[in-house]
């Protein structure tokens, strides 16, 4: 590249651009963006050769580009010019695919594989083809401080953390993706950014001054300046969808984005991925995290919703957690008994303008099943934030027996909405999934262990127990150990992720998107469940004893349980079914008379 990039300094009275062989005073335009032209051969660069470049703003820095594509040598040092164009795309016959019936599934980079790369990650999409996946959903992978972390601490938006690869590994791995049939969905956080790094306040108001969040400042979306604060997340976006030909976007936490214009940065980022589907002729999809169970999210905007194509609903997590753990703290109270987990699979919210003893007052509005279907939802019995987020970062493994495991896997991918999966849980990998950091800081890094610490100590926990973020052991323990496939437990719940992918892909009451077609009938004191869908019934037996379902006469397509024999047996009217079990039955078979 031949130009640097422009920047957006508004309060600055000078700014220069610095390179390795000297800085340039830059020209400031009355819209408050800075230039300056650049030859790089000027500074001993070959023709077209990337530079490395900051910005000095009013006499302090150097600081790295806001927009800045690659950041070799970390969030602290220069940027460094990335064309995302001189790419050769192999993924021509790629046309996209729609959300509605597909599978995600969920992994970090960083423990997803013993290297931690994004090359690394591509030679595993074969194995996600053979469990039926359709997108793979990829935590957080912009620039952070250190070596090692979640991804939620980013600060620099726009360049690829340079420890997955950067920016052209990012781009060889959706290549791969494609061409092997994936969709990619990319985790990105426009709510906050982290605490080390971040030098948007140097340029101009990023962040906001009147409102806060968990994790510190908002970003100014709706105070003076923000109109270019607001084009920085929405260009943000836009760069995945269209320069690096991703197909989705997870939005986290959107109910801590503070905005309070008429249109809102979520109805107006989901107008602009619109446009670009439509101009690149590819389904685009946005999926918003919230824990605020308002279907305005995924409301069409001629229905006066933001027009999202869908959003995280942890409400399925959270019956579907309790019902096989028997859990009941914190936010789990709610959902105690079984009815619960029936209300979620039949109506989609259970906290739908009901009281929830955890927030000690009425949370969330129904949806309305007339315009929204049930695809929109994306569950999940596991992800992330609800292991890595508990004290030890304990999978369901660590609790359930394979019976459970089964169960929780059914419900997810046989129940009404779009099933997420977390990388591992496909083979009940035994590995945990913690909260790990690595700020080089010292002062930082301790903060961040004694705050965790503190955090379960107050929730009755032995801080003893409680894993230091900090130590490098807890990212180690917290890597998939891939040999555990070959042992004889772990493939059979292998074989039936397999087998449950495709009952959705043959069977498509699995994937019909009407709430209409749901019926769910239950005994909460017996602990059985029977969810229909259309002519499929999947019947579960939560219990420890044998049950007897009311069943049909339809075949039985699968069973599972945590002892493989004699898992089902027929009577009249009724199939018993054993403990820990379920079993998926077809449409009622048909005289040819």
């Amino acid at each position: 590249m031949s130009r640097a990039p422009e920047i957006w300094a508004p309060t600055a009275s000078t700014v220069e651009l610095v390179l390795v062989g000297g800085s340039q005073a830059m020209v400031r335009r009355a819209d408050g963006w800075w230039e300056a032209s650049v030859d790089s051969t000027d500074h001993g660069a070959e023709p077209g050769a990337a530079i490395d470049y900051g910005f000095r703003i009013d006499g302090n820095g150097p600081f790295p580009d806001p927009r800045s594509r690659w950041q070799p040598q970390g969030v602290h040092e220069f940027s460094r010019t990335f064309n995302p164009a001189e790419y050769a795309w192999g993924d021509g016959a790629w046309e996209g695919r729609p959300l509605a019936g597909g599978i995600i599934y969920e992994l970090h980079l960083g423990t997803f594989t013993p290297e931690g790369t994004l090359d690394a990650a591509t030679g595993r999409l074969e194995h996600l083809k053979s469990i039926g996946v359709d997108f793979v959903e990829l935590l957080p992978v912009n620039a952070f401080n250190g070596t090692h972390n979640w991804g939620y601490d980013g600060v620099l938006w726009y360049a690829v953390h340079e420890g997955y690869g950067g920016p052209a590994a990012y781009q060889r791995f959706v290549d791969a993706c494609h061409q092997a049939g994936l969709g990619v969905i990319q985790d990105v956080v426009y709510n906050h950014l982290g605490p080390s790094g971040n030098y948007l306040p140097q340029y101009g108001p990023y962040l906001s001054e009147q409102a806060g969040n968990t994790w510190g400042s908002s970003l100014n979306l709706d105070g003076p300046d923000s109109d270019p604060v607001r084009r920085y997340i929405i260009d943000n976006a836009l760069m995945w969808l269209g320069d690096y030909h991703v197909d989705g976007l997870r939005l986290d936490a959107v109910h801590a984005l503070r905005d309070s214009r008429a249109l809102h940065l979520l109805e107006e980022l989901a107008a602009e991925v619109d446009v670009l589907s439509e101009s690149l002729a590819r389904p685009l999809t946005l999926i918003a995290e919230s824990d605020l169970n308002d279907p305005r999210l995924i409301t069409p905007r001629d229905a006066n919703g933001y027009g999202l194509a869908a959003q995280w609903s942890d409400d399925f997590h959270h019956a579907v957690h309790v019902a096989l753990t028997g859990e009941v703290s914190g936010y789990y109270a709610d959902f105690e008994p079984l009815s619960a987990l029936v209300k979620v699979l039949d109506q989609g919210f259970f906290h739908d303008g009901s009281y929830s003893s955890f927030r000690r007052r009425s949370h969330g509005r129904p949806l309305d099943s007339d315009t929204v279907p049930t695809w929109r939802l994306v569950v999940a019995s596991q992800n992330h934030d609800q292991i890595g987020n508990r004290a030890i970062g304990d999978r369901l493994t660590a609790q359930l027996d394979a019976g459970q495991l089964g169960i929780a896997a059914a419900l997810t991918l046989l129940g009404p909405y779009t099933p997420m999966l977390f990388m591992g849980e496909e083979w009940g990998a035994t590995t945990p999934w913690q909260f790990f950091t690595s700020h080089p800081e010292p002062e930082l890094g301790q903060a961040t262990a004694e705050g965790r610490m503190r955090e379960f100590a107050e929730m009755g926990w032995d801080p003893a127990v409680v894993p230091d973020p900090q130590d490098p052991e807890t990212f180690t323990r917290s890597k998939l150990d891939w040999t555990e496939l070959g042992q004889p437990e772990h493939e059979r719940l292998l074989m039936l992720y397999r087998d449950l992918a495709r009952l959705r892909r043959d069977h498509p009451d699995l994937t019909s998107p009407y709430f209409d077609d749901i019926d769910v009938e239950f005994d909460a004191d017996a602990r059985w469940l029977c969810l229909k869908r259309g002519d499929t019934e999947v019947l579960v037996n939560f219990s420890a004893t044998p049950k007897a379902l009311p069943a049909g006469d339809g075949a039985v397509l699968l069973a599972f349980a945590t002892v493989p024999a004699a898992i089902i047996r027929r009577q009249p009217g009724s199939i018993v079914l054993a403990p820990h079990a379920f079993a998926v039955l077809a449409a009622p078979l048909v005289d040819p008379k």
